[in-house]
């Protein structure tokens, strides 16, 4: 269990974020047209995986616009958004701000995917959905990078992140 805060309230974390060097665990989650998207079908893809709570909180919202903004940068890279929302909402969401570089997942199904990253937050306002983190994968899902993100409401370490890939 980790903690991490919430606007400087501390929040429980259950599980343990993928660390560097290890195998990422297989997923499947929910995508575009309610299709079931799993790690494997990602294969041979470069993947960062940007987690957070909502797309409709600020930084939230902050940290899909960032990462889509370089995602055009990362040859044979897949930035993934995961969240909570369903995937409807996530669509209208890049749609309105016309955002093409990420592709969204949601962990509508596939809740196991929240313990095994060590993102589900345990209590407080935000319990059930995800902490903010970024974990990189390179082709064979081999964590590059990750962070589990201190504050809830700060970004993450956007340039860190991508150094991996670079």
């Amino acid at each position: 269990m980790a903690q991490v805060t919430l606007k400087g309230n501390p929040v429980q974390v259950n599980g343990q974020l993928p660390q560097v060097g290890s195998k990422a665990p297989a997923f499947s989650l929910v995508g575009a047209g309610l299709a079931d998207v799993s790690l494997a079908s990602l294969a041979g893809k470069r993947k960062v995986l940007n987690i957070f709570p909502s797309v409709d909180t600020p930084t939230c919202a902050t940290s899909v616009r960032k990462f889509n903004a370089q995602a055009n940068d990362l040859a044979n890279t897949v930035v993934l958004c995961i969240s909570a929302d369903l995937p409807f909402a996530q669509a209208r969401f890049c749609g309105a701000e016309g955002l093409e570089n990420v592709q969204n997942l949601s962990t509508l199904r596939g809740r196991e995917f929240i313990e095994n990253y060590g993102v589900a937050i345990a209590d407080g306002p935000l319990a059930g959905l995800t902490a903010r983190a970024v974990v990189v994968l390179d082709e064979n899902d081999k964590v590059l990078h990750s962070e589990l993100v201190k504050e809830i409401a700060e970004e993450p370490n956007y340039d860190a992140a991508l150094a991996v890939l670079k």
